[in-house]
């Protein structure tokens, strides 16, 4: 009886495996795809049959998009907006997530559930709104602005993130340092802030790939050609001059992606306590 479990427990360990190898699969097809063609010579991505390795490979693609483009000033940009992003809403988040954390006051409840429903409506809702404030306040064409969109956007996630991985954190630890002769901002910069840190790590860095990535208000509030984020110039690959060179644009997709990835693998420690532990309480 207990070896027919067994056998039973390795089967669909098994399949559950092969269940999860074809599934990956599937999902790598599309971006080997993509790097096979942005090493192929130009062309379009619909003539030809598909095929997983290229007949000619070639880094001409690569050189056109780093020396011929603005790719590095669309680079620079998009940094600028997800670094300042981030340093806003998580310095904004963070305190307010300890706040929710640790202090009962009077409409604290109803205040998470009002950003909760906040969180729920599109953002295109906000557009037309959006646009006539930045155009009353000249934000038009503006970091300030986007990043103060952005900030706001991803504060929600962040305040309900970090608040269920305090709530994690035993209070008695606090009581201790308070004993001790510990004040509050010590209690909260040398204490609950190394502990808090794979959810903080993990917070930031969702920010910063839903920056790096945002393409709605980085194409609608910038008009400007200089001041485009990566998402921006990939759509003026595909609109304009380059809307039939998918080698090329093909490229310029690797390589927005590359950053992204390389902070992925650095913080790849920290990412399952810092997601789970933060949705275990509300």
């Amino acid at each position: 009886m207990r070896n027919s479990k067994r056998v039973r427990s390795i089967a669909g360990l098994m399949v559950l495996n092969v269940v999860f190898v074809v599934i990956c699969i599937v999902t790598l097809v599309p971006i080997l795809y993509a790097v096979t063609h942005s090493v192929s010579g130009t062309g379009g991505a619909l003539s030809s049959g598909i095929s997983l390795l290229p007949e000619y490979p070639t880094l001409e693609n690569y050189r056109a998009i780093l020396v011929e483009e603005p790719f590095l000033l669309w680079l620079k940009n998009s940094v600028v907006l997800s670094v300042g992003t981030m340093v806003v809403a998580m310095g904004t988040a963070v305190t307010a997530a300890y706040a929710f954390s640790r202090y009962r006051f009077r409409g604290r409840k109803s205040v998470l559930h009002m950003l909760l429903i906040l969180n729920a409506f599109p953002q295109i809702l906000s557009m037309f709104a959006i646009f006539r404030l930045f155009r009353t306040f000249h934000l038009l064409n503006s970091y300030i602005g986007l990043i103060v969109v952005y900030a706001g956007s991803m504060c929600i996630f962040s305040i309900w993130n970090m608040k269920g991985y305090f709530d994690t954190i035993p209070v008695e630890i606090e009581e201790a340092a308070q004993i001790d002769g510990a004040g509050g901002r010590q209690i909260l910069t040398r204490i609950v802030l190394p502990l808090a840190r794979p959810a903080i790590i993990v917070t930031a860095v969702m920010v910063l790939i839903y920056v790096w990535n945002e393409y709605l208000f980085a194409t609608t509030f910038i008009m400007n050609e200089s001041s485009y984020t990566l998402a921006g110039g990939l759509y003026q690959f595909q609109s304009n001059d380059y809307s039939r060179s998918w080698p090329l644009f093909s490229a310029a997709s690797i390589l927005v992606s590359i950053p992204i990835l390389i902070v992925f693998f650095c913080i790849q420690k920290y990412m399952v306590s810092g997601l789970t532990a933060g949705g275990v309480k509300g």
